[in-house]
């Protein structure tokens, strides 16, 4: 009886560079990126100083297995300079969750922390997913910003219906893992995916 070929790794090979920003919907983050390890990728997390009081460095070290970084100039930093060689390391940049502070600040150009630097000095694919307070999200400001990214070539996976932090349902939920796994993949699989 012959065995069943093992199912192709959807992200073999790749790396991934995980922003975390502050969103309560941080504390999920350590089952996406098991997902993505489990599918062959590398994730190495960057993490915004608002993004530690809902997940630990500890815990995204020890489920990605590589070192994280939040600090703009750490004394043992492995890079010459760190932001532009985070920014040169990755297949993708993925911002999950990413919050309106951290969108707007993308839409703006302002550079003033690690990953935001990052993100300004990256030229690799930017997966967006927004997790917020369902009024931030639909404030005209913030879909103005999400339009100019998109403009720019960004790429989302919008937020769901779902219960937020404040005690309501509204649309600002993060997206499931699957969505974002798919959108990982897609962005990748494409030959010459450039923002």
């Amino acid at each position: 009886m012959l065995k069943p070929k093992p199912r192709a790794k959807r992200l073999s090979g790749k790396t991934v560079l995980h922003v975390l920003t502050g969103s309560i919907a941080a504390y999920k983050t350590p089952d996406l990126i098991k997902q993505m390890k489990s599918e062959g990728a590398r994730v190495v997390c960057v993490m915004t100083a608002c993004a530690k009081e809902f997940v630990t460095p500890t815990v995204l070290r020890t489920v990605s297995g590589e070192r994280v970084y939040s600090e703009m100039f750490p004394q043992d930093a492995p890079f010459g300079v760190l932001h532009t060689s985070l920014a040169d390391l990755p297949d993708l940049v993925l911002v999950s969750p990413a919050t309106a502070n951290f969108i707007a600040k993308m839409a703006a150009g302002i550079s003033d922390d690690l990953p935001s630097c990052l993100a300004l000095a990256t030229r690799k694919p930017i997966l967006v997913v927004p997790a917020m307070n369902d009024q931030m999200f639909t404030h005209p400001v913030t879909q103005r910003n999400i339009a100019q990214l998109k403009a720019l070539g960004y790429h989302f996976v919008d937020p769901i219906e779902g219960d937020l932090a404040c005690g309501r349902v509204g649309v600002g939920h993060i997206a499931s893992d699957e969505a974002i796994l798919d959108a990982v993949q897609q962005i990748l699989s494409k030959k010459n995916s450039h923002r």
